[in-house]
C-alpha cells in the first residue's frame, strides 16, 4: 500500500431529500383538523475542506465511495423531517478537483477554503405545506429530491515557493535536510525519493518553502522515471532551482549536460519555461567536485542564471543560497498583485427567459429546464391529485402554450428532462390551474 497518493478519483452520493407528508389533525371533537403533514429533512451535502494538517490523498486512495446521509421524512402534527448530516473531507492545501473529462471545477488553495462538491436533495412539502383556499387537504406530499451522485478527480499541487529539479542522487532530499526541519529519506542509491518532500526555510525575516521532484530524468515527460508522475508539483513554484551533481561517476555526465537536459523536459511538460532559474552546483566537498565547480560556473551564469557552490554535507554556500532565494521570493510577492474582494455577481433572468424550452423532435416533443424537471422528481406518479398538482404548476409555468406554438396536439408525446426522463401523451387541460375537488389523492381530469 502506497504511503503518498497525488491524485484519485472520488465516486459520491449526496444524501438524498425526505418525502414530505401526508397527514390530517385528528382530536376529538375536531373530526376535519385541517392538514397537519410535516416537510421532509434536506439531504447531506459532500464539502471538501483545505486542512492544513492533511499532506496526502491516502485515505481517498484507500476509501474512494462517500455517502451522506438522506433527510428523514415529514411526520404528522407539522413535525419535519430531521436534515441528512454533511460529510466534511479534508484534503490538501492546493488541491485541484476536476471531472474525469478534466474539466476543472474549483482550485483550493488555503487553510479553510470549503467547496461543496456533491449537493444533498431538497426535502419535498408536506400536505400542510400545499394547503390553499382552495386545496384545504390536499391528499399528497412532494416526494424528497435526490442527492447529487457524481465521480470527480482530486489531483495535488503542492503549493511551495520554490522547486528543486535534478537528476536522482543529485543532494535535492539532502539539501531539503539541511535546511530545514524536513527529514526526508536518504542514501547512496538513485531513486531514494519516491514521493515529493516539502520543508518550510526561514531566511532572515522571509519564511517560504522548498519542494523537490523525485526521479526526473532524460524521457521523465514520456513515462521513465518518476518525475512525470511529480512534476505537477512545481506548478505553482515561484521559482526553480537546479540541484546539480558535480561528484557523479556515470559516464557521459557533465553539469551543462544535467541541466540541459532537465531544462528539455520542463519544456517538454510546458506551462514551467518562465519561472526564474537558480543553479546550485552541489557536493563541493569532494576536491574534484569544486574544480569542477570553478570551472563551469562561469558558463552557467552566462545563462543569466545564479550559481551556488554548495555542500549539503558541510552546508558550505548554503546561507548564501538561502537567503538568495528568500530575496527571490520576497519579490515575487512583492510583484504579485493584490488579491481582489470577492464580489457577489448577480446575473438576473432575462425579461423573456421563461425557465424552460420546447424542442420538436420530430416523433416527440422534449421540455428541458430547472423547474419543469425538479416538479417532475417531486412529483408521486402514483397519487392522481398529486400529478394533477403537476398539470396545474405546469400550466402556470406556460409550458401548454409553449406546446401549442410549438405545434403539439392532443396526444403527441411529451418527454420532461433528460437522462431520467417522464413520456407521456399530452392531453391539454382548458382550465388549468383551476381547482379539481374530489375525493382526497384524486383529480377529475384523470379519471
Amino acid at each position: 500500500m502506497p504511503s503518498f497518493v497525488d491524485r484519485v478519483v472520488l465516486h459520491l452520493a449526496a444524501g438524498d431529500g425526505g418525502h414530505g407528508c401526508v397527514s390530517v389533525h385528528r382530536e376529538k371533537f375536531k373530526p376535519l383538523g385541517g392538514p397537519d403533514g410535516g416537510d421532509g429533512g434536506r439531504g447531506g451535502d459532500i464539502v471538501l475542506v483545505v486542512d492544513p494538517n492533511t499532506t496526502t490523498l491516502l485515505e481517498y486512495h484507500r476509501s474512494p465511495h462517500r455517502k451522506a446521509k438522506s433527510g428523514a421524512q415529514g411526520e404528522g402534527s407539522n413535525r419535519d423531517g430531521a436534515n441528512g448530516e454533511d460529510i466534511e473531507l479534508k484534503v490538501p492545501d492546493g488541491t485541484v478537483v476536476s471531472t474525469r473529462d478534466g474539466e476543472v471545477l474549483v482550485d483550493l488553495v488555503g487553510a479553510g477554503t470549503r467547496y461543496v462538491v456533491a449537493q444533498g436533495g431538497h426535502g419535498g412539502l408536506g400536505n400542510a405545506a400545499l394547503a390553499s383556499k382552495r386545496r384545504r387537504a390536499p391528499g399528497f406530499a412532494l416526494l424528497g429530491e435526490p442527492g447529487e451522485t457524481k465521480d470527480v478527480v482530486l489531483e495535488l499541487k503542492s503549493v511551495a515557493d520554490i522547486g528543486l529539479v535534478g537528476f536522482p542522487s543529485a543532494g535535492k532530499s539532502s539539501l531539503i535536510a539541511a535546511i530545514s526541519a524536513a527529514r526526508p529519506k536518504i542514501a547512496d542509491y538513485p531513486f531514494t525519493t519516491l514521493v515529493p518532500n516539502l520543508g518550510v526555510v526561514e531566511a532572515g525575516d522571509v519564511r517560504y518553502t522548498v519542494a523537490d521532484v523525485p526521479g526526473l530524468i532524460e524521457g521523465a515527460s514520456e513515462g521513465r522515471g518518476l518525475g512525470h508522475a511529480f512534476l505537477r508539483h512545481v506548478e505553482r513554484c515561484k521559482a526553480l532551482l537546479h540541484v546539480v551533481d558535480l561528484a557523479t561517476m556515470e559516464p557521459g555526465r557533465d553539469p551543462l549536460t544535467d541541466i540541459d537536459l532537465i531544462e528539455s523536459e520542463l519544456e517538454k511538460y510546458g506551462g514551467l519555461d518562465k519561472r526564474p532559474r537558480m543553479v546550485a552546483l552541489n557536493k563541493i566537498d569532494v576536491p574534484e567536485a569544486r574544480e569542477l565547480a570553478d570551472l563551469v560556473r562561469a558558463d552557467v551564469e552566462a545563462r543569466g542564471w545564479e550559481v551556488f557552490p554548495v555542500s549539503a554535507a558541510t552546508h558550505e554556500g548554503l546561507r548564501e543560497l538561502t537567503y538568495a532565494m528568500g530575496s527571490l521570493v520576497a519579490a515575487a510577492r512583492a510583484a504579485a498583485p493584490p488579491p481582489e474582494p470577492t464580489r457577489l455577481v448577480l446575473r438576473p433572468a432575462a425579461v423573456d427567459d421563461s425557465g424552460f424550452t420546447v424542442t420538436d423532435e420530430g416523433e416527440r416533443y422534449r421540455i428541458r429546464g430547472v423547474k419543469p424537471e425538479r416538479w417532475i422528481r417531486q412529483t408521486d406518479f402514483t397519487n392522481d391529485e398529486a400529478v394533477g398538482y403537476l398539470a396545474d404548476r405546469l400550466a402556470r409555468l406556460g409550458v401548454e402554450e409553449a406546446l401549442l406554438k410549438a405545434g403539439a396536439r392532443a396526444g403527441d408525446e411529451v418527454v420532461i428532462g433528460g437522462e431520467d426522463a417522464v413520456v407521456f401523451d399530452w392531453e391539454p387541460a382548458v382550465d388549468a390551474g383551476g381547482e379539481h375537488l374530489g375525493p382526497r389523492g384524486t383529480d377529475s381530469r384523470l379519471s
